[in-house]
């Protein structure tokens, strides 16, 4: 197995294990509900709606639950990614709106540059993945 392989293998675990482990947190420890009420509600003196806010704040936890699991697999492991990364998109957003200066590299940066580096790699030098496995019995 290639260095490669193995650098796209451990990058994946760790991001699906962080995004996995915040959507056990919030989906059946704080609850979605709860979730929406610590971190979205506080936006309500924005001009984002309030429908809004519960629309996303509801989703963001599955999304995290769902999406790291499946980049821990290598299951459709591009499509996970990309929900993981509009969440990614949407956090900063909520961030900035509240605090310009917000930092980023204690939440965001770390976990959009593991991201980064899985998605901008081919997927066939993803050997260690269920994608892998799938693509080798089509053959």
């Amino acid at each position: 197995m290639s260095g490669v392989a193995w650098a796209i293998f451990f990058a994946r675990a760790v991001l699906g294990l962080i995004f996995f482990m915040a959507g056990v947190y919030k989906v059946f420890q704080q609850g979605p509900g709860g979730h929406v009420k610590q971190w979205f509600l506080p936006y309500s003196d924005t001009f984002l709606p309030i429908w809004s806010l519960w629309a996303v704040g509801l989703t963001i936890p599955f999304v995290e639950l769902l999406g790291g699991a499946m980049v821990i697999m290598g299951w459709r492991t591009r499509v996970a990614l990309l929900g993981l990364g509009a969440v990614l998109v949407t956090v900063t957003f909520g961030h900035l709106l509240k605090q310009p200066l917000y930092a980023f590299h204690e939440h965001v940066i770390p976990r959009l540059a593991l991201l980064l580096f899985v998605l901008a790699l081919p997927p066939e030098a993803d050997r260690l993945s269920l994608d892998a496995l799938i693509r080798s019995r089509r053959q």
